[in-house]
């Protein structure tokens, strides 16, 4: 189980990150979890949205490098060392992370949504799901 992340590759100047967001909200897209990495020169704004095809279609219409990359999202408890026992499943399998980030709503249940970017998804994720870690679908990190 996988989750579409789409990226978008920005200038570092001001107003570009709020034009990705006004072009996305203009188009009825909701974006559910982001988190943004920059350089002096330009950024990457890593976005998770309920519809990510449409997104990459009007980003590109406006002229934004755009790409779409897969990621997992799980569920871990929302307590002091709740994330580190899927890391750890993660460690012991040797498993590196490129990156992560975390959802920006509030599950209500006590848990939190991260997304996290690994070179082996299906072997991630079959690793995760055998050690009781909820993998979770872009329609339910839509759905909270």
């Amino acid at each position: 189980m996988h989750v579409k992340q789409v990226s978008v590759f920005l200038e570092n100047k001001s107003g570009r990150l709020a034009e990705v967001t006004r072009i996305l909200g203009s188009n009825d897209i909701d974006i559910t979890a982001l988190t943004i990495a920059d350089t002096a020169e330009y950024g990457i704004l890593r976005l998770i949205v309920d519809k990510p095809d449409k997104a990459v279609e009007v980003l590109r219409k406006n002229n934004f490098s755009v790409d779409i990359t897969e990621v997992i999202a799980i569920r871990v408890d929302n307590k002091p060392g709740g994330l580190s026992i899927a890391l750890n499943h993660l460690q012991d399998s040797n498993i590196g992370i490129e990156y992560m980030y975390s959802y920006l709503g509030n599950t209500g249940d006590g848990k939190a949504i991260i997304i996290i970017r690994v070179e082996d998804i299906q072997n991630t994720v079959k690793i995760l799901k055998s050690n009781g870690i909820d993998v979770v679908s872009v329609d339910e990190i839509c759905n909270i």
